[in-house]
C-alpha cells in the first residue's frame, strides 16, 4: 500500500471509527495489518488495551520500552499482567545503559536535558522497534493533554512512517476506570496514589487536586510530552 493509498483509507476510516467501540477499531487494526503492534507502557489507558488485544487476537505483539528508570511499581505490574494472560511482552531497551549514559552525558541527564534524556531511553527505541511493523496501537486520550486534543482513532504517523490506531482516543478518564473496574483489569497501584499519569520515576511526581493530570510529568519544566506522539 502506497502513502496515497494509506491516506484515503485513513480518512476514510476515521470518519467511520469516530463513533466505533474501541474493540471494532482494534479488530480491523488488526486484520488489516497483520504485522501490527501495541506500545504499552502499563499506565491505566494501556492495560485497557491489553485487555481488549488479549480477547481479540492474543498473538499480536506487545512491546514495552524499559528505559531502565520505571517504577518498581510498573514492573510489578508487568509481571502480573504477564502471568495473568500468559503473555510475553516486548522489552525494548536503550542502547545506553544507566551508567553508560551517566558517563556520556553527565549524571542525572533528566535534571540537565530532559528532552535530550527521552531521547536516549525512549524515542530512539521506539524509532527502532517500529521500524519492524506497519501499523502500530497506542492508548493515547484526547482529553490527557492540549498536545493530543485533536487525535483522531486512525492516523499517518509521519514521524515513524506508519498508520497509527488510538482506539480509545475519544474515551473519558471516567470511561477507562469504568472497563478496569468492569473488566476486573489488573492496574498499576500507583494510580491509587495520586499519579494520574506514570512516568519514569526521577521525572514523574504525585498530582494534588486541581491540578492538570499531567502537571506530575517533568514537573518545573515546560516539557509536557516524551517525544513519542508528535
Amino acid at each position: 500500500m502506497n502513502l496515497l493509498e494509506k491516506e484515503q483509507l485513513i480518512k476514510e476510516k476515521s470518519e467511520e471509527f469516530e463513533l466505533a467501540l474501541p474493540e471494532d477499531v482494534i479488530r480491523w487494526a488488526i486484520d488489516t495489518f497483520p504485522n501490527i503492534t501495541f506500545a504499552c507502557s502499563f499506565g491505566a489507558e494501556d492495560v485497557v488495551l491489553v485487555d481488549m488485544i488479549q480477547k481479540i487476537s492474543p498473538s499480536t505483539d506487545i512491546f514495552y520500552l524499559d528505559t531502565d528508570f520505571h517504577f518498581k511499581e510498573t514492573y510489578e505490574t508487568r509481571d502480573q499482567m504477564a502471568q495473568k494472560y500468559g503473555l510475553e511482552f516486548v522489552r525494548v531497551s536503550p542502547k545506553l545503559t544507566p551508567e553508560e549514559q551517566a558517563s556520556q552525558h553527565g549524571e542525572a541527564l533528566w535534571t540537565i536535558d530532559a528532552n535530550q534524556c527521552c531521547n536516549i531511553r525512549k524515542v530512539e527505541p521506539l524509532t527502532r522497534i517500529l521500524s519492524q511493523y506497519d501499523a502500530w496501537i497506542t492508548g493515547i486520550r484526547r482529553d490527557q493533554a492540549p498536545t493530543r486534543a485533536n487525535t483522531k482513532k486512525v492516523e499517518y504517523d509521519a514521524k515513524f512512517g506508519l498508520i497509527k490506531f488510538n482506539p480509545i482516543a475519544s474515551w473519558t478518564t471516567d470511561d477507562v476506570w469504568n472497563y478496569i473496574r468492569s473488566n476486573d483489569v489488573l492496574y498499576n497501584p500507583l494510580h491509587d496514589q495520586n499519579y494520574p499519569s506514570i512516568g519514569c520515576e526521577y521525572c514523574t511526581r504525585p498530582v494534588m487536586p486541581g491540578e492538570d493530570p499531567r502537571a506530575g510529568r517533568w514537573a518545573g519544566n515546560e516539557k509536557t510530552e516524551c517525544g513519542l506522539h508528535k
